[in-house]
């Protein structure tokens, strides 16, 4: 049996195995791709460095565990990038399953600069509503979130004394794994003209690209690719930029295989034929 007559046969095992071994051992390496940012990527990044010490910026975390691998690096990342200028961080979520996940991401961002809750990060937590809560924070955001997560009166919190409604917070990131991020777009760019970056999976990202050619968002980060361009960014790895490599091999893994399977198939028939 010749080589290619092998590879047309080879046990599917060994490619679940060679595929694992391509998976795990960049983490084990701990191997860096250098990922260069696009322009969207680059757009949202300046977007959060252009923002003054002290303004207050809205995160929006619409997701939950099975969009997390894709969305929490990018998150973090624009936290720390956040963080590391002064920023203040107002987060909320559309999705309730998305609450508790952002709280941990919050803390173990804010536990990094030593921030405290109240003066330097706030998390509103989740109301129903969609585009009305949306609609309602642009009037007067105590309408709808009178309370931060835990109930506390957000006239407590020192950072919030002064936010009322978009006015004070000129730039909103969402992170979004359905189909919130076209609400955002559709009630509070149309409506009160917020600037908006989204940060979405692989597979929603192309569907706001329309958006960001017509500049109703400011900035697009997509996928684990995205979130390691803005690790690049912001000069800090993370999961993203150590998830790359894993990702990138095991898609020329399989190109090669597949390459290799069809060249076997070709090569078997026409030998088969004469």
């Amino acid at each position: 049996m010749g080589f290619f007559e092998r590879i047309a046969k080879i046990d599917r095992r060994i490619i679940y195995i060679l595929l694992a071994l391509v998976i795990i051992m960049p983490f084990f390496i701990h191997i860096i791709m250098p990922i260069r940012a696009a322009g969207p990527e680059q757009a949202a990044y300046n977007a959060v460095e252009s923002l003054p010490t002290g303004t207050p910026v809205l995160i929006s975390m619409d997701f939950d565990p099975a969009s997390m691998p894709e969305l929490k690096p990018m998150a973090t990342a624009i936290m720390r990038h956040c963080f590391s200028k002064g920023l203040k961080v107002i987060m909320l979520g559309h999705w309730y399953t998305g609450v508790p996940l952002a709280q941990l991401i919050l803390e173990d961002v804010a536990s990094e600069f030593e921030l405290e809750y109240g003066k330097d990060y706030v998390n509103l937590g989740y109301r129903p509503g969609g585009s009305a809560v949306v609609l309602a924070m642009g009037k007067e955001l105590r309408d709808v979130f009178p309370t931060d997560y835990k109930g506390t009166p957000i006239d407590s919190l020192p950072m919030m004394v002064s936010i009322h409604n978009y006015s004070q917070t000129p730039l909103l990131v969402a992170f979004e794994a359905g189909a919130t991020g076209d609400m955002w777009v559709q009630y509070a760019w149309a409506r009160f003209r917020l600037n908006i970056v989204l940060g979405m999976t692989a597979v929603s990202a192309p569907d706001a690209y329309p958006y960001l050619q017509a500049n109703q968002i400011v900035g697009l980060i997509g996928g684990l690719k995205g979130a390691a361009a803005y690790e690049m960014l912001i000069k800090r790895h993370g999961v993203a930029s150590v998830g790359m490599p894993a990702q990138s091999y095991a898609h020329l893994l399989i190109i090669i295989f597949i390459i290799l399977g069809n060249i076997g198939y070709f090569v078997t028939r026409k030998r088969r034929s004469k």
